[in-house]
């Protein structure tokens, strides 16, 4: 079968591989249906590693899969099922996992795509426990894009920053996938959602998905645009995930008691904080990573009864995978880019 792998800096081939063998008794195997592109697939292409890994590695972090056979212990599961694939191999057996918290997992074996062989193949055996199906008829397109991107935006707009109805909220690059996904699920609670976005275009598209207001970071200083609109009060969370290029104007940006929450850093990992602001202003800095599984079950039903919608920029072939990964570095997207397999 074929399978997309990464031999080295920006060095991705399509290769034929020895198709998965029967699925292992708490196992069940799938036909991936598709690959959702995120930053971590940028990462990995660069060559950037944070963790030991051999390559070549097939890639491909967040997927949906078809089950096309189930191991002999897996009993909840059947063949014709589409569901997500949860984006780290958890082992399944600390707290955190038994509680469905693996995104705390205590002995996580790495995340697929990145460490370990991703979801870039026609095929592949896969943890029984790690499968969250999809409600029946919905489109594999949009439950490949539960595992990270609305996975990741439920837990930190609701875990984590404790987003409540009618706040305001700042979402950072709101033409980025987890952005288009923070501003539907913001605005589906009444919260007022300022964004950010890099030209014109964008701004309008935001603003077509739901926001209140686009902000274009390329002719305005964000935070001194958004001080103005809220009449220098301030929004209740900021939704961030670029890192060192914002995060100074994102705290400026916050109420008084108000919330940041992040999940990334695309711009760098070291960013200074003005601990006065932090203190005398009573702010709350949370970090987030990753998502629970009843936070994919929860996105899945929010796409099937369409509270939200998946924005999709493109969709390649496995083939023309490179310039998704160009346009993605470059941000040349609004929503995700689609791998079919």
């Amino acid at each position: 079968m074929r399978a997309l792998r990464n031999f080295g800096e920006r060095d991705l081939r399509i290769t034929e591989v020895d198709a998965p063998p029967p699925p292992g008794d708490d196992e069940i195997q799938v036909r991936i249906c598709a690959v959702a592109l995120n930053h971590i697939d940028v990462w990995g292409w660069r060559g950037m590693a944070f963790a030991k890994r051999e390559l070549p590695i097939t890639v491909g972090a967040e997927a949906s899969g078809e089950i096309v056979a189930v191991g002999k212990n897996v009993k909840d599961l059947h063949v014709g099922q589409v569901g997500a694939l949860y984006g780290a191999n958890t082992c399944g057996t600390c707290k955190p996992c038994i509680e469905g918290r693996d995104n705390l997992c205590e002995n996580v074996n790495g995340v697929f795509g990145f460490h370990i062989d991703g979801f870039a193949q026609e095929m592949m055996n896969f943890p029984a426990r790690l499968f969250v199906t999809a409600p029946q008829d919905l489109d594999p397109v949009a439950a490949a894009l539960t595992p990270i991107t609305f996975g990741t935006v439920e837990h930190m707009l609701f875990d984590n920053a404790k987003l409540q109805h009618g706040e305001s909220i700042l979402v950072q690059a709101g033409g980025s996938g987890i952005g288009t996904a923070a501003i539907q699920l913001a605005k589906a609670i009444d919260c007022t959602v300022y964004t950010t976005v890099g030209n014109d275009e964008k701004a309008q598209q935001a603003l077509d998905l739901g926001a209140d207001h686009a902000i274009n970071y390329n002719t305005d200083r964000f935070e001194g645009r958004l001080r103005k609109l809220t009449k220098k009060q301030g929004v209740d969370v900021v939704f961030e995930h670029v890192g060192v290029d914002t995060f100074e104007g994102s705290m400026f940006s916050l109420k008084i008691g108000g919330r940041l929450v992040t999940c990334g850093s695309t711009t760098g990992i070291k960013a200074e904080i003005n601990l006065f602001q932090l203190f005398q202003r009573q702010l709350r800095l949370i970090g987030s990573f990753g998502c629970t599984m009843r936070n994919i079950h929860n996105a899945l039903e929010k796409l099937a009864n369409g509270t939200v919608k998946p924005v999709i920029d493109l969709e390649i072939p496995m083939e023309k995978i490179g310039e998704g990964l160009e346009r993605l570095e470059n941000r040349q997207v609004f929503g995700k880019i689609i791998v079919t397999l």
